[in-house]
């Protein structure tokens, strides 16, 4: 069986030989003394090596493993706490304060109990931890082996121990996705109840003119709400790694068109947007539907927190090495950005737009807008990022991969 490497500490001369040297028992299940030094995990993983806390403690509760991740979590010295109970070690109490050790009684409770799922415990000192528990029992036909004095199922209790602070931000983010949702939800809920109710109580004091613009604004805020959940969809596809890819030929120039048109619809001026299409553009495979919310998001963007003209460039590029990406000279992707002429963005701010709820000077929406352009652009194998503009303001300039049919 394999077994965990950590360095240990010297054998404590006070502690008596009898404690040292294997037992009948132990000679019996063929478990051989600790050695000193690193004890191999297939040869290849060392305790210190994993990315978690992990305590060892063997049957009678004496830890024989404590890697660095658990001594920094804990702040002990693993030279310190080895050989040492590890109840003494690791006084753990749940949120209400009760003993952990003595609910959950690992070393004589249920002998058919394998594991105890990751939950928060805290120290003595009040520090939080995600702690998961496994046991390693002997085997039934060694405990045969054994006398009645001797035997016990459990050979090795393992413990596993990571800090809480990565899920505390995860609560706390959450926190504020609901906060954020709730808030943005109020508004347009607020006015479709208002203006239906009233169109129910009163059709017949209104006029038809009056009515149009009742129902125009309560058709406004019903497409505000079907974008904001649009928006939460995303981004819980992002987070979760499930966001899918359908491919089909994409012409980036007329996508860009029809997102331009629509704001010229919508009342902005044409004379506030510029396209430019530059030659050699290679096909390109995307899922159209993802493109046209990318180029909508940054343009709306533009348009909301940037000023003067607006210009959209589409050109080909190269993925990395140009030499190494296409031996033949020809781009094997193509680069869309989007330029304003408003303030831009300093480098200090640059890392962080692309983060939940990031908003700018002029807020508003809920900040999720550039979160999910990311996320979609990586989706495609893409990048994406913000630079100043050659003329002044910002430039969100992302490259997609020209892609196949097939994906």
């Amino acid at each position: 069986m394999d077994k965990l490497i950590s360095s240990r500490a010297p054998s404590d001369p006070r502690t008596p030989s009898t404690a040292q040297a294997p037992t009948n028992c132990e000679t019996a299940n063929g478990i051989s003394p600790l050695p000193e030094g690193p004890v191999p995990i297939g040869s290849l993983v060392f305790a210190d090596d994993l990315p978690d806390g992990v305590v060892v403690a063997d049957e009678v509760g004496r830890i024989v493993v404590f890697n660095r991740v658990a001594a920094r979590l804990t702040g002990l010295e693993p030279a310190e706490v080895i050989g040492k109970f590890v109840f003494d070690v690791l006084p753990l109490r749940d949120a209400d304060g009760r003993d952990w050790w003595v609910y959950a009684d690992p070393y004589h409770g249920l002998p058919t109990r394998t594991r105890h799922p990751e939950r928060s415990l805290y120290l003595s000192n009040g520090t939080e931890l995600l702690v998961s528990v496994g046991y390693v029992r002997t085997p039934k036909a060694s405990r045969r082996a054994c006398s009645p004095g001797q035997a016990h199922s459990l050979q090795k209790l393992v413990i596993s121990l990571r800090g809480a602070q990565q899920r505390e931000r995860l609560e706390r983010s959450r926190a504020e996705l609901v906060s954020t949702v709730a808030h943005e939800l109020r508004s347009p809920l607020t006015s479709v109840k208002g203006f239906t109710a009233t169109l129910l109580n009163k059709w017949g004091r209104f006029t038809d003119d009056q009515k149009r613009v009742m129902l125009e604004t309560v058709n406004a805020d019903a497409d505000r709400v079907t974008r904001l959940i649009t928006e939460l969809l995303d981004v819980s596809r992002i987070e979760s790694g499930r966001m899918e890819v359908h491919r089909q030929l994409v012409d980036l120039p007329d996508r860009a068109r029809k997102i331009i048109a629509g704001h010229v619809a919508a009342g902005d001026s044409e004379d506030r947007f510029a396209l430019e299409v530059r030659s050699g553009l290679p096909e390109t495979w995307l899922d159209a539907d993802k493109i046209d919310q990318i180029l909508g998001n940054l343009v709306e963007n533009a348009v909301r927190h940037g000023a003067g003209m607006v210009t959209v460039v589409v050109e080909p590029a190269h993925l990395g090495d140009a030499a190494a990406s296409a031996p033949s000279g020809l781009p094997d992707a193509a680069a869309v950005s989007v330029r304003d002429q408003g303030e831009g963005i300093s480098p200090e701010v640059a890392p962080r737009v692309f983060r939940q709820f990031w908003r700018g000077k002029r807020r508003g929406g809920t900040g999720l807008g550039l979160y999910i352009v990311k996320g979609l652009v990586e989706a495609h194998g893409g990048t994406i990022g913000v630079c100043p503009a050659p003329g002044g303001g910002a430039e969100f300039r992302f490259i997609m991969p020209a892609g196949t049919a097939a994906g």
